[in-house]
């Protein structure tokens, strides 16, 4: 596991504690990652915490949240710069938690799918080999990790920060909480 207190802040939030271990937080006002796609607009305000990483990984975070509005999000983020990143875990949108993905290769997309079970904490797991990123979600009552989408993403980036994010577009105050964060070389290529 990796210590939140050795780790850097890209726009750093409202307020952020670590209390046994975990990382607690709170956004600022509306605050976002996104670039142009449908909504014309660019946000690179969001808040992200993370370490550089070189090559092949596999990233996990498990977190937790107080979603109460649309588009509150927390989960991981991996990022070269303002144009080229990814970032995934839940988002509340239609009235309930969506796991989602955005990958942003100068314009951002969105993929997302209501999650129908209830639980408390997410887990989120990006691997990423050469030219994708493996992501895989899991909640504190499956046993299994689930494929959520296989992704292309610049091979030619070596260097790239990887971490927790998190916002809340509409808001101020959103409340999460990243009970862990590890950082390893690849655990696997196999998808099924």
């Amino acid at each position: 596991m990796t210590d939140f207190n050795q780790m850097t802040w890209l726009n750093p939030p409202v307020s952020a504690d670590v209390r046994d271990g975990a990382l607690q937080v709170r956004s600022g006002e509306k605050t976002d990652f996104w670039q142009g796609t449908y909504y014309g607009f660019h946000r690179d305000d969001g808040h992200f915490l993370h370490q550089l990483r070189n090559g092949d990984f596999t990233a996990e975070v498990s977190f937790s949240g107080r979603y109460e509005a649309l588009y509150d999000q927390a989960g991981l983020m991996i990022r070269a710069d303002e144009r080229r990143w990814m970032k995934c875990g839940i988002e509340y949108t239609d009235g309930a938690m969506h796991f989602s993905t955005v990958v942003t290769n100068t314009h951002s997309d969105w993929s997302a799918f209501r999650i129908d079970h209830a639980f408390d904490v997410m887990s989120v797991r990006v691997t990423r080999n050469g030219d994708a990123l493996f992501i895989q979600y899991r909640t504190d009552v499956m046993t299994e990790w689930r494929m959520a989408r296989l992704a292309w993403f610049d091979p030619s980036i070596e260097d790239l920060q990887v971490g927790p994010a998190f916002c809340s577009p509409q808001r101020a105050g959103f409340e999460a909480t990243f009970h862990s964060f590890a950082l390893t070389d690849p655990v696997s290529r196999d998808i099924h």
